[in-house]
């Protein structure tokens, strides 16, 4: 080991050291706050030393316990994360594999079934410690208030002693949503450091932005009918809704952040989030007023506990916004017999992804509001110049695209005005670890597999690695769908028979027709339609979003803009509000949510949009200097010819998977499963015990989280792949 290495490994050690003291640490803290010793002995002397200073006034208090904590463990991840992509892929693995050992038990699904979907059981000890908090924080709250109450007490506010216990009840059920909605936005930010750092993805831990979601309104909404109960007992309903105190508690903007929240709630009801997508994604940005208001009602001060996880989503979703903002190059478009698009994107060189990453694509001519994300069928390593993403004409937007493509005359046609945001994924993938390795695709459920199958094949024919024997089953409807084998591989970069590289068997099943001679010989590839586009010279190659590609760039972002808005309102409160507030007259809480919210919004724009600029000038640059030295494979045969001799097609029949599963070689076999409810009843008629008479290790997943494998589609799906195999993941 060389002294870089060991040193990196130092740091390595120093940053996940410092992590847990800072979780510890804050654990403890949210544990304790509750309690009558956090009050009294560790926040009152902390106000009585801080509160009082000129530049900061008590949010100083909240900014140093809950919002720097946070923003460090931000940074901390990113030179985590950056250090972890610079460490070979060997050493990866293995480590890998030594904590996959170590902790498989924890990886078990426990619950599989119900309104939580698959659950492990790491998730459901973090879930259960969580409602545990919640339930410690507001038992507490409550106790700790009601014995203070008495009659006299209530009298002395003109109250009875159940409307005192009815307004403190109230107070405590807002405190601990409060609570939740601090950790509400960590799962959505998709280019955060600290889900990539544990290993998550924004896609894989929307659930717990759900299960947060609806803790926040519950709870949020008990908050404010406990309060209408109240006011209506003391006939002061209007007047008490139609209240803005100017530096209390703000009851009109309270209620303005309920209704915007409800409206939120109500679009997430599986129906009609289902049947009216639109609908729920264009209410969805609700939140902004929702965040707004709800800084209005409590204040600033109180905003700020919950506030870390805000300000993380702000950063990434403004360096989404940028990225978005620019129309990206299309270059061709193939359109498959079987409604179904491929679009490819000319992809800086210097940008890479995972398999099975997904893209959020935006066609104005089509919708300019609506982004729909689309599995990437590409592999950055084999193809460094081209992003492609394969799009089934299954819903109205879709169906015009399709529509659109199908219906041209010409190869040649004009430009199609596209945006993108992303790639998004796994930051990382362990294929290799496996001997065997099974695809069960239904439909367009085949495109994680196809970036899949591309990368491996990168890695035997430049690498040398060992790789699996990979068996993909694929079942579809019609034998017009058989042209999605097509894109298993590009149609550049191949110069001979993938067969060399890799060991692969392709067992096609088209389930509602029967073999037709004419139609066998005619399908595929001579009936797919190529397109070529003629982009426009602001058309930009797809460029790497800081983050992912770049974890330096958004640790400078992330302690800078902190900084910044740190100095900002030390300037402002010294010699605005400060003055104001040694008078009589204290400073508008309004006011000063707003000056603390502009700040932020200022500190975030300049250091994301500087940042922005100066890393996409670095990767052009490294972009220039790639493209003069990589010389692209010209292609010999078409990848029909290439799989041909691995293709094996049935018609008229469903694959039967227990005997397709049972007796795969190799010690480790992985198992990915993607497809709809007819495949998932499928999978429900394998017994783990047929699974295991072959004396194989099959590992189960949820997708994407791939340091443990892969089970992607409807949840109905992976619930019941995960029933089977709960005893031998």
């Amino acid at each position: 080991m060389g002294l870089g290495e060991m040193n990196k490994e130092v740091t390595e050690k120093v940053i996940k050291f410092v992590t847990m003291v800072i979780l510890m640490g804050t654990i403890v803290i949210w544990i304790m706050m509750p309690t009558s010793t956090y009050k009294e002995i560790w926040l009152t002397p902390m106000r009585a030393k801080l509160g009082k200073s000129m530049y900061y006034g008590k949010q100083g208090v909240n900014l140093l316990v809950y919002m720097f904590p946070m923003i460090l463990l931000a940074f901390l991840g990113c030179i985590y994360l950056h250090l972890m992509k610079q460490t070979t892929v060997n050493q990866f693995n293995s480590g890998v594999e030594k904590k996959r050992a170590k902790f498989a038990a924890l990886r078990r699904p426990m619950l599989v079934t119900g309104p939580l979907g698959i659950v492990t059981v790491t998730e459901v000890m973090f879930l259960t410690m969580f409602m545990a908090l919640l339930l410690w924080s507001l038992t507490n709250y409550i106790y700790r208030t009601f014995v203070t109450i008495t009659s006299e007490s209530a009298a002395t506010d003109r109250n009875s002693l159940w409307q005192a216990r009815l307004d403190l009840i109230a107070v405590r059920l807002g405190i601990v949503g409060n609570i939740c909605l601090a950790f509400l936005f960590y799962p959505v930010a998709r280019g955060s450091s600290l889900l990539a750092a544990v290993g998550l993805t924004s896609e894989s831990s929307i659930k717990y932005h759900i299960w947060l979601g609806h803790l926040v309104m519950i709870l949020f909404t008990s908050h404010g009918l406990c309060y209408f109960i109240y006011w209506i007992s003391k006939n002061q309903l209007v007047s008490q809704m139609l209240e803005w105190d100017r530096t209390g508690v703000s009851n009109l903007a309270g209620e303005i952040a309920l209704v915007a929240g409800l409206m939120m709630w109500v679009t997430t009801y599986p129906k009609i989030r289902r049947r009216f997508f639109e609908v729920f994604f264009y209410t969805h940005y609700l939140y902004i007023v929702f965040m707004l208001f709800f800084v209005f009602h409590v204040g600033i001060s109180h905003a700020l506990i919950s506030f870390p996880g805000f300000y993380i989503f702000l950063v990434d979703r403004f360096l989404r916004s940028l990225q978005s903002r620019n129309n990206v190059k299309l270059v061709s478009a193939r359109v498959l017999p079987c409604d179904t698009v491929e679009l490819n994107f000319s992809k800086n060189p210097m940008l890479m992804y995972s398999p099975t990453s997904t893209m959020f694509v935006n066609i104005p001519s089509i919708s300019k509001l609506q982004w729909h994300p689309f599995t990437i069928i590409s592999s950055s390593k084999l193809e460094p110049e081209t992003l492609s993403v394969m799009i089934k004409s299954q819903g109205k937007w879709s169906s015009k695209l399709y529509d659109m493509l199908s219906s041209s005359s010409s190869d040649q046609i004009n430009r199609l005005a596209v945006s993108v945001e992303g790639p998004y994924g796994p930051s990382s993938t362990d294929f290799l670890r496996h001997d065997s390795l099974v695809m069960v695709s239904g439909g367009s459920g085949i495109t994680p597999f196809i970036s899949i199958i591309r990368d491996l094949y990168y890695m035997s024919s430049t690498h040398k690695s060992k790789i699996p024997k990979m068996t993909l089953i694929c079942a579809f409807k019609n034998s017009s769908d058989l042209s999605m084998l097509d894109l298993i591989l590009p149609t550049s970069g191949l110069t001979t028979d993938i067969s060399s590289f890799v060991d692969i068997q392709i067992k096609a099943f088209v389930t509602r027709e029967e073999k037709n001679p004419v139609k066998e010989s005619t399908h595929n590839r001579n009936i797919i339609k190529t397109l070529y586009f003629k982009p426009n010279v602001s058309d930009q190659p797809i460029s790497p979003i800081l983050g992912p590609n770049s974890w330096l760039c958004l640790a400078t972002i992330l302690s800078s803009s902190f900084m910044i808005f740190i100095v900002i309102i030390a300037i402002i409160t010294r010699y605005h509000i400060y003055p104001i507030d040694q008078n009589s007259e204290k400073y508008t809480w309004a006011y000063k949510s707003l000056i603390y919210l502009i700040s932020i919004s200022i500190s975030v724009v300049t250091t994301s949009t500087a940042a922005m600029l100066w890393n996409k000038k670095r990767y052009y640059a490294k972009s220039d200097q790639y493209v003069d030295n990589w010389s692209p494979l010209i292609i010999e045969s078409s990848p029909q010819q290439l799989l041909s001799q691995s293709t094996d097609i049935y018609y008229g029949e469903r694959p039967n998977l227990n005997k397709l599963l049972v007796g795969v070689p190799g010690s480790s076999v992985g198992v990915l499963v993607c497809g709809p409810t007819k495949m998932r009843q499928e999978n429900a008629k394998m017994s783990p015990q047929q699974l295991l008479s072959q004396s194989t290790d099959i590992h189960y997943a949820e997708r994407p989280d791939l340091n443990k494998l892969l089970v992607c589609g409807q949840r109905k799906m992976r619930q019941e792949v995960a029933r089977i195999c709960r005893y031998s993941w």
